[in-house]
């Protein structure tokens, strides 16, 4: 049997494709009103050789039959926005909360979608933030410890004398060092492994500057993982913006500003504790699909097979 001729003639008569209501402008965006819930989610998802589509999610789904609201090619807040605004009004007005990155664009996509809606920024984003201005400060510090044992190389050779590099006492060099003190820079100390912790212990004697990254980053974490009420977080984030200030660096001073452009929302977490992991669970979702399929070849097929499955 054909493989590819069977496909063909699942694709136009035996799987409804074809007639679907939404082929005309699938590749553009499609819809679902009556999936539309309370609480939904937003976000943006790599659909195909780097095209970004904004999806639209309802929570209450849990990423099963019903969890597709709308998916939007592009990130154009206008466009998305003409979209999700042929969604009945009265519809719209009954989503109670959104939760969203902290991207502008979708900021003002759910704001001007749906009115009545609290928009709430998740958590994690701005953890993630936190932790890549930590290694922002790591990664320019190995720079500089590349330099260093080139210039050092560049020596040795002008002198006649072999190149060895100073190595402490768990076996690292310089460079090593700052390469692999990368994962436990995400992590909580209490989840070190013992080697991470005397890694952890060279590094941070080598460069304090690096441990106040760290421990600034922790800190904004656990503010959001011990904090229950709304007042208490916002006195805490407080505080921890005057640490930023005094410690003075610079990934950490972006990180504190971004934070306060975003206070309201990002205090609405704790509200209800929502975050954006439904979202994201629903990408991984569409990326499995997309992977089942090889890649997408035809995106109005692929739309209509997601809609089938989640919509």
């Amino acid at each position: 049997m054909d493989g590819k001729q069977l496909e063909e003639q699942y694709v136009r008569h035996l799987s409804g494709f074809v007639d679907w209501e939404q082929l005309d402008h699938a590749e553009g965006w499609i819809l679902f009103p009556d999936n539309i819930g309370s609480h939904l989610s937003i976000d943006e998802t790599c659909l195909s050789q780097g095209e970004l589509y904004t999806v639209v999610t309802n929570k209450e789904a849990k990423g099963k039959k019903g969890a597709l609201v709308a998916m939007v090619k592009g990130t154009e807040s206008e466009k998305v926005i003409r979209v999700l605004r042929k969604i009945p009004e009265s519809k719209r007005k009954k989503v109670k909360e959104i939760t969203l990155d902290l991207a502008a664009t979708m900021e003002r996509i759910a704001t001007r979608s749906f009115p009545k809606a609290k928009l709430v920024s998740d958590r994690f984003h701005v953890q993630q933030l936190a932790g890549d201005a930590v290694q922002q400060i790591r990664i320019e510090y190995r720079w500089q410890a590349i330099e260093q044992e080139n210039q050092e190389m560049e020596l040795a050779k002008e002198t006649g004398n072999q190149h060895v590099p100073e190595v402490f006492a768990n076996g690292d060099s310089l460079k090593q060092l700052l390469a692999r003190s990368r994962h436990l820079l995400f992590k909580d100390e209490s989840k070190w492994t013992p080697s991470q912790s005397h890694r952890a212990e060279i590094l941070f004697r080598l460069y304090p500057v690096l441990e106040t990254a760290y421990r600034l980053s922790r800190k904004l974490s656990n503010i959001f993982t011990t904090t229950k009420e709304k007042g208490v977080a916002f006195t805490r984030l407080a505080q921890w913006y005057n640490q930023v200030e005094t410690a003075g660096l610079k990934s950490f001073g972006t990180l504190a500003r971004t934070i306060q452009n975003h206070y309201t929302t990002i205090l609405n977490y704790f509200d209800n504790r929502s975050t954006n992991a439904s979202a994201e669970s629903f990408n991984a979702k569409i990326k499995a699909l997309r992977s089942q399929f090889r890649g997408v070849r035809s995106i109005p097929f692929f739309m209509f097979r997601l809609a089938k499955i989640y919509a």
